[in-house]
């Protein structure tokens, strides 16, 4: 759920408490627990929704992660692929800091 949807929601909620109350044919105690309920639901599903997001978000990280560690290991073996050419070639190893 996005920004939009969350603010929607939470609009919905309002309303339709709002109203509840308008036209409640409980007491006042009634609807005072009624709402104390929806209030305590809409906490629930946004603790919820909110931790859906953040385990999400941790594993878009440990993808990104991953996928650094196997460009790095890339990046090693080409280096080290050059360096063995270069030997090859040369017939000497090249100096530190070099190729």
């Amino acid at each position: 759920m996005d920004k939009n949807g969350l603010s929607a929601f939470l609009l919905g909620l309002g309303v339709g408490v709002g109203l509840g109350m308008l036209f409640a044919p409980k007491s006042g105690q009634e609807t005072r627990e009624i709402i104390k309920n929806k209030a305590g639901e809409g906490t629930d599903y946004i603790k919820q929704r909110g931790s859906d997001l953040k385990q999400t978000a941790g594993e878009w990280v440990d993808k990104g992660k991953d996928a650094i560690g196997r460009q790095k290991d890339n990046l090693a073996d080409a280096m080290e692929a050059g360096k063995r050419a270069y030997r090859d070639t040369v017939g000497q190893p090249p100096a530190e800091g070099t190729v």
